[in-house]
């Protein structure tokens, strides 16, 4: 089957967020749309394709922080497994994204952990390849020394701000952070417009993942078409 009408049905699957059995005929058989769905994941066919697109941009600021997501009972079938990222909060079964965006708030990489988890921990993966000079934007959930640290190891500018028990608090640019908000709206967004999204049905965390950067994809190519 022609691979455009899979992507297609596997788009429309990530918008409305209804389970593959229930997609409709025009964008073929269900099992063979959420085989390749499957298939391409696994391959590694959606990080190559949301890395190539977020790297060709310039990047003077990048924003992290986190949102969790709630699972829904599908999502929660298969026997418990640290690695599928669904933990216990206060909302249930949920999961945490963990995202760094640039400066326009777009998604330039991802970490999950389990809903209940400190935004702080991914960090070590989310910033572990900053450019001197790019200022690094968070709230103050993320006034960490280690954090700062590595930060300032990197040659980038910390703008975060400090916790009220903080016995010398370090200086930021409070006209700068507030360009923060840019990194909330986009989680807003990711889950106003995708409902796989705003509600996990995936079982395990690299399905979840895909979703997560299929939909990123599309929100990178908006942005382009609205620049040109």
């Amino acid at each position: 089957m022609d691979d455009r009408r899979v992507i297609n049905g596997i788009f429309y699957v990530l918008r409305t967020g209804i389970p593959w059995a229930d997609l409709p005929s025009e964008y073929g058989p269900p099992t063979t749309v959420d085989n390749r769905f499957n298939r391409w994941g696994y391959a590694g066919h959606w990080d190559r394709i949301m890395e190539a697109i977020a790297e060709v941009h310039n990047v003077d600021t990048v924003m992290v922080d986190g949102t969790s997501i709630r699972a829904h009972h599908a999502s929660t079938t298969l026997k418990k497994d640290p690695r599928r990222c669904l933990g216990r909060s206060r909302g249930g079964l949920s999961t945490k994204i963990h995202a760094v965006t640039n400066q326009n708030g777009l998604p330039i990489r991802y970490e999950l952990t389990l809903g209940q988890a400190h935004d702080t921990p991914p960090c070590k993966q989310l910033l572990d390849n900053l450019q001197p000079g790019q200022y690094v934007l968070a709230d103050k959930a993320y006034d960490a020394d280690w954090i700062r640290d590595m930060i300032w190891e990197q040659g980038a500018i910390a703008v975060i701000p400090p916790k009220a028990n903080r016995k010398r608090p370090a200086e930021f640019d409070p006209v700068l952070y507030k360009e923060r908000n840019k990194i909330e709206r986009f989680f807003g967004r990711l889950k106003a417009s995708f409902r796989r999204i705003a509600t996990r049905y995936e079982k395990t965390s690299r399905n979840f993942l895909s979703m997560i950067k299929l939909a990123s994809v599309k929100l990178w190519i908006e942005f382009y078409e609205f620049a040109a």
